[in-house]
């Protein structure tokens, strides 16, 4: 449990949401109620296990705060507890619930034990992966996903590793829960293509082959797309975007669109997400109770071929 001041707010409650959700207590000293939902609320902190964290805000100490988030939600009275995700206020409740109501709230928002319990694998696998150690991250990625089948941001960490790795049979299984919802999220629609290029790669006909049909008909798209697939499941991502550029220049529509939406899935494969950017950019003073939407991390490669895309499409 911490308390939070405007000296503390971005560090504490903002930016700490990022990592785990944050539990915002808004209580006065002489709130009767108020002294009864604190120590259930301590309890569920203990007993929840850090799978979200508690913190106070004093309404008399702290009036700007508490009025903004007052206003923002339409209440008038206390206490009253805001959960902070993503660096966001997303809910809250008013009074002195009972504790099984508050833990009725907390479930519909915090990991549940099996989840936390997963993630923690995830980053060891993302730990062992930059050591070196696949097998071992691998491993780690496969018990996560059973733990949680549903959550699509290990599964797409699974699938990249197996695809790195050249595990192409295994990624296969692996994708193929999650393959109707690659029109919802582009990361599986970009494992989807890698995968779809790494089976096809092995029947394609040699390079040397390829180059010289291009070089008598550079218009052979059904060749220069098998070499583009040649080249995407040997991870040469820059390579196999030149080839597919040549045939959006000449042809945007060629194959529905089959060389752009492959251009689009390297990008994403290639594009590295940042750590989302909290309040505090917010001007010295000011309070702000609102995140920032996730940023990406720029790579001139990735951004040079955005670029390049942008003036073949327009």
């Amino acid at each position: 449990m911490i308390d939070i001041t405007t000296a503390n707010l971005e560090a504490d409650l903002i930016e700490a949401s990022l990592q785990q959700p944050v539990l915002l207590d808004i209580w006065a000293p002489w709130c009767g109620p108020c002294k009864a939902l604190g120590p259930v609320l301590e309890r569920l902190e203990t007993a929840y296990a850090g799978r979200f964290r508690l913190a106070k805000l004093n309404s008399d100490e702290q009036p700007e705060i508490a009025g903004q988030l007052s206003q923002m939600f339409g209440v008038r009275s206390i206490p009253f507890c805001v959960l902070f995700k993503g660096g966001n206020p997303v809910d809250g409740f008013v009074g002195a619930l009972p504790e099984a109501e508050v833990r009725a709230f907390l479930d519909k928002h915090v990991p549940s034990a099996e989840a936390l319990e997963a993630a923690d694998e995830v980053a060891e696998a993302q730990a062992l992966l930059a050591e070196g150690d696949t097998a071992s991250a691998l491993e780690k990625l496969q018990e996560a996903v059973a733990v949680n089948p549903g959550d699509d941001a290990t599964r797409y960490d699974y699938l990249r590793a197996l695809l790195t790795a050249g595990l192409i049979d295994e990624a296969r299984r692996a994708y193929e829960p999650v393959a109707s919802k690659v029109l919802l999220d582009a990361r599986l629609a970009a494992a989807g293509h890698w995968l779809a290029a790494c089976e096809r790669a092995p029947a394609a006909r040699p390079t040397d082959e390829l180059a010289a049909v291009l070089v008598a008909n550079k218009r052979d798209f059904d060749a220069r797309f098998e070499l583009a697939q040649i080249h995407f499941a040997a991870q040469r991502f820059t390579e196999a975007m030149d080839e597919l550029l040549e045939i959006i220049m000449r042809d945007k529509a060629w194959h529905d669109e089959l060389a752009r939406k492959t251009y689009v899935a390297i990008l994403e494969l290639m594009t590295k997400k940042a750590t989302p950017a909290a309040a505090a950019d917010s001007p010295k003073g000011k309070v702000e109770l609102t995140g920032k939407a996730a940023a990406v991390t720029s790579d001139p490669v990735v951004d040079a071929y955005r670029r390049k895309l942008s003036m073949a499409l327009f």
